[in-house]
């Protein structure tokens, strides 16, 4: 009777340590699911998932264990909840590490009001405000997604390179549309180019007639729009097709979204836009991937979510830790070492590669290098719309 009571002690002792390692590992999803970038949002978030499936299912993520993935809605623009979500993620869902937050502002609050204070590190694939740069994160804030000081000056040098002289300029007053407006007039201006007319615009506003009608009488060639496809952004374009006062628009990645296309078609043809990401047969090959695994759209940072994804589960294996600051120093060695390199698709081999205690050098979807400061050093490409699609015309 003794022997089986501390038979039943031990058992009891021991198995709650080992259901805790045999569980899935959660990680959680935090994107704009309502708000400006809804529509953009689920595929995102599901390239993000098709890369934790695809290493949970070969068996071989820290020694078999599984991940399951736990979506919370950021709203992208309420900093309040989408700090309350992800601490639910944290503390009630027991998430383990955070693809996201998505847009700057909220993503500046998860980070220093709740990654930072557990120990949690978060990356972030859609998030370019260039302030990112300099948060205090304590290491444990990465991107995917290249600094909005890049891309500011990619559009000056694109608009340059068509002969664009003047350019009026209307953006989301937030942390993302201010550093990307920021930064495009700084280089347009450099670059010989005039901004005619610079002008925050509010999302969620009825009526844009008199915003649209100010950045007309400027004069300028063209409008550059940097908005939301699901807000303002839409809304502004929507105006001026309207009162007929632009026939040319600019629109950065904010704006490069399948509903633009849907509403507006060939109304916007020719519309110049930029987006992170590459060309090439790699970018086909998983462009195709996606299309074989449901997720079919135009639209950005599907690349970036599918590699945060990957280079967070193959930092985790490398370091053997789920632990924050473990994970955060492998993510370097990881992207940026020599190795074995590793493209979209080739998670398996990765991670047979890291435990056989090789090296490897993450290329992934989107050529992902990172700074010291754990930014995305990122290329961007060109676009035209072409009626119903985006199509490439070069990549910088």
């Amino acid at each position: 009777m003794l022997r089986d009571f501390v038979l039943v002690a031990l058992i009891g002792s021991v198995m709650p340590g080992a259901a805790i390692a045999d569980a899935p590992l959660r990680i959680g999803l935090l994107f704009g699911f309502t708000g400006p970038i809804e529509s953009m949002a689920p595929e995102v978030a599901a390239s993000a998932e098709l890369a934790l499936r695809e290493a949970s299912s070969s068996g071989l993520f820290l020694d078999g264990r599984t991940i399951e993935p736990v979506r919370a809605d950021s709203t992208c623009i309420d900093a309040a909840l989408a700090v309350s979500a992800a601490e639910r993620l944290v503390t009630s869902e027991g998430v383990a590490a955070l693809i996201g937050a998505d847009c700057s502002g909220v993503a500046s609050a998860v980070v220093t009001q709740v990654a930072v204070p557990h120990g949690i590190l978060s990356i972030s694939p859609t998030a370019t405000s260039p302030g990112l740069t300099e948060l205090d994160d304590r290491g444990l804030f990465f991107r995917t997604a290249p600094s909005d000081a890049r891309q500011g000056e990619v559009l000056a040098e694109v608009l340059r390179a068509r002969g664009i002289e003047t350019v009026a300029v209307t953006y989301t007053a937030n942390d993302y549309g201010a550093g990307l407006a920021s930064s495009f007039n700084a280089s347009f201006t450099r670059l010989g180019g005039e901004v005619a007319i610079e002008m925050p615009h509010t999302d969620g506003m009825g009526d844009y007639s008199a915003e649209v009608g100010a950045l007309a009488a400027s004069g300028a060639e063209i409008l550059l729009v940097a908005g939301y496809a699901d807000q303002g952004g839409r809304a502004i374009l929507q105006t001026a097709l309207d009162l007929g006062a632009f026939d040319l628009f600019v629109l950065p990645d904010g704006m490069v979204a399948d509903t633009i296309l849907d509403e507006f078609g060939g109304a916007i043809e020719g519309a110049i836009g930029t987006l992170p990401g590459t060309s090439g047969a790699a970018s086909e090959a998983f462009e195709a991937m996606l299309r074989d695994n449901g997720i079919d759209g135009q639209g950005p940072y599907r690349a970036e979510a599918y590699d945060a994804a990957a280079i967070l589960v193959l930092a985790m294996e490398a370091a053997r830790s789920t632990n924050g600051a473990d994970v955060a120093r492998a993510l370097h060695s990881v992207a940026n070492a020599s190795g074995t390199p590793i493209g979209a698709g080739e998670i398996a081999e990765a991670l047979r590669i890291l435990r056989a205690g090789g090296q490897i050098d993450y290329v992934g979807a989107s050529s992902v290098e990172f700074t010291s400061d754990g930014d995305a050093s990122g290329t961007y490409r060109e676009v035209i719309v072409t009626g119903d699609a985006f199509e490439t015309i070069q990549t910088w």
